[in-house]
Formats: C-alpha cells, sequence, structure tokens
C-alpha cells in the first residue's frame, strides 16, 4: 500500500486495485508542484471526495473527464454532477460502503460544512463526510475537515483504524492539539498523518504540536510527491 501527500488535503493512495485519488486539489495549490500533475494521477480508478468546498473539488471534473474515472462521494452532490457535468459516478451516503478495486471504504460524519462557488453565492453540495478505507490488512480514517466530535467514539471502536489521515492546520478544522487529543481519546492509531495544513499562513505550519501529544504513535509528516509505504 501506498500513500503520496498531494498537497494540502490531496493524497494518492494506492491499494488493493485502486489508484484513488484523494480530494485532488492540484491547479492553484501553492504547496503542490505543477509539473508533478501527469505523475499524481497516472492510472488513478478513483476520485473520492469528503465535500464539496473548492480546495477540495479542485481538478475533480477536469481529471474524471480526462481519464474517464468515476467521481465517489455523497449522494447529494454526484448525483447531481451526473447529471450536469456528464461524469460517472457512485454516489452513497454515511454509513454505506462501496468496494474500489478491492478496498472496502464507508462513509462517515464529519462536522463541518460543504458547498460550491455560486454566482450568488454558495450552492448546497451535500454533507461533509471522511471515510474509513480498508484494505490490505489496514484500515485508514480521513477525517476530512473536521473538528473533534463525539462520533469519533463509536467510529473508532466499530471500525478500529490504524492509521489516521487527520486534518489539523486549524482556523477551518481541528488544529494540531485538538487533533493529538481527539486521536488519543477516541483511536488506537499506530500512525497519524497530518494534512489541510501548511498551504497558507493562516494555517499551522508544523505537526511538533501533534508529534507531542502522541507519544508511542508514529507521526509521519507528510512531503509533496513523496510516496509512503507501509
Amino acid at each position: 500500500m501506498k500513500l503520496t501527500w498531494l498537497g494540502h488535503s490531496g493524497f494518492r493512495l494506492e491499494i488493493e486495485n485502486a489508484v484513488i485519488l484523494i480530494d485532488p486539489w492540484l491547479s492553484g495549490n501553492p504547496v503542490f508542484p505543477a509539473e508533478s500533475r501527469d505523475q499524481a494521477i497516472a492510472g488513478a480508478t478513483h476520485i473520492l471526495l469528503t465535500h464539496g468546498h473548492g480546495d477540495h473539488t479542485g481538478d475533480t471534473l477536469t481529471i474524471a473527464r480526462e481519464l474517464k474515472i468515476p467521481v465517489v462521494g455523497i449522494y447529494d452532490l454526484i448525483s447531481t454532477w451526473e447529471t450536469h457535468q456528464g461524469i460517472q459516478g457512485v454516489g452513497f451516503n454515511k454509513g454505506g460502503t462501496v468496494d474500489l478495486g478491492g478496498a472496502k471504504v464507508t462513509m462517515v460524519n464529519a462536522s463541518h460544512s460543504s458547498s460550491l462557488e455560486g454566482n450568488e453565492g454558495p450552492i448546497y453540495a451535500g454533507h461533509e463526510s471522511g471515510y474509513m478505507i480498508a484494505g490490505e490488512g489496514h484500515v485508514i480514517y480521513v477525517s476530512g475537515d473536521t473538528d473533534i466530535m463525539a462520533d469519533m467514539g463509536w467510529m473508532g471502536e466499530y471500525h478500529q483504524p490504524d492509521i489516521g489521515i487527520l486534518s489539523a492546520g486549524g482556523h477551518f478544522t481541528m488544529d494540531m492539539k485538538r487533533a493529538a487529543w481527539a486521536a488519543r481519546k477516541y483511536f488506537d492509531f499506530k500512525t497519524v498523518i497530518p494534512c489541510h495544513y501548511k498551504t497558507f499562513p493562516l494555517l499551522e505550519q508544523s505537526a511538533d504540536a501533534l508529534k507531542a501529544g502522541l507519544p508511542g504513535v508514529e507521526v509521519i509528516e507528510p512531503v509533496v510527491m513523496t510516496p509512503i509505504e507501509f
């Protein structure tokens, strides 16, 4: 299994027989090198979205059309795009599980907001979500944009993820200290990878507080376009 950070909250996940692009915001992403685009999307089989904000949906429609691959996510957004944008989609909802090339992806709750930009203000884009992705002997929790929430209690106990990809930049999501607290209280992670940070000066620039709050847990600060292998 191989995980590659695309900057901000974007990841390329190679798992089972799937290559899943999670929240692929590439164009205009200040920490993603434009010359790496072809490498980032090569062989992708699915795009998985946590919510509708532009720093997460980013290049989704362009890549989906270019590679002729399905976009997977909350039913409201996906069904609308299938109708009006002509893409393939797999729309489902919280508690549902879909099989993406042998990886089992379950949608779980998140606490944030979700919208697309419209000419007269934000447009409803379905609810925000996180995911539990099971495959190759691992369960990965992708938190999506979220704060701490009590739902993490049953999510950790039921799904027992060993890898956590946690939004931790602060201001719009949990910060590093809050993410560490949530990881300690609700989960038994072996590995934690922060995201949604470093992109802008407004966000946290270091994962030191996350590392300090999770003794005994491997906290990996990802490097853009440098694969992490499990």
